[in-house]
């Protein structure tokens, strides 16, 4: 594995393990074996290399995605897939979902980032005009939606939601949410 390719995976490696704080190219190359100054060989800033550690993010939350839609037509259950495998994430995947989402990285234009983010939500979109092909623009709905998402994920990881709910189960939550933007599910 050449240096840069490693840094990056030590970089998902750090995030996986112990969230976001230790990112620092210090952190990064002492764990990679490499001296202080050489990921900016590779990675002139330090966003340049938390950009290719999220963009790996992105790939693997695509990925799940993918796996989990795959085969299924019919686009309430290929949307119900694609959030449980968004909220799975970002409870499994807690330190990697908050890199993946900070607004400096994404506003950056930083190593293609958006080519690997905005995918995602296109298929949100799709799906989402498949459901509601009266609104006049999916994507305002697709964001709410999405939102939405984010907002279950995020107060989930910090334990509000089971507070508030006094459940520990997020399906309920998942249900709620698509149906308060696309209306219930048919039964």
């Amino acid at each position: 594995m050449d240096l840069k390719a490693r840094l990056v995976q030590v970089g998902v490696d750090l995030v996986t393990e112990e969230g976001t704080q230790p990112l620092t190219l210090r952190e990064i190359a002492r764990r990679a074996g490499v001296s202080h100054g050489a990921p900016r060989r590779h990675f002139p800033t330090h966003l340049d290399l938390l950009s290719a550690i999220a963009r790996r993010g992105f790939e693997d939350l695509a990925a799940r995605a993918a796996e989990a839609t795959e085969g299924r037509t019919d686009p309430r259950e290929r949307l119900t897939a694609l959030a449980r495998v968004y909220l799975d994430f970002a409870r499994t995947r807690r330190g990697m979902f908050e890199l993946m989402f900070r607004h400096d990285l994404l506003e950056s234009g930083r190593l293609g980032l958006r080519d690997t983010s905005l995918p995602l939500f296109a298929t949100l979109t799709e799906l989402v005009a498949a459901l509601r092909p009266d609104d006049q623009d999916p994507r305002i709905l697709a964001g709410a939606l999405w939102a939405g998402l984010h907002g279950v994920a995020q107060l989930w990881g910090w334990g509000s939601l089971r507070l508030a709910t006094g459940t520990d189960d997020v399906e309920p939550l998942l249900r709620a949410t698509l149906d308060a933007h696309l209306g219930p599910a048919a039964r």
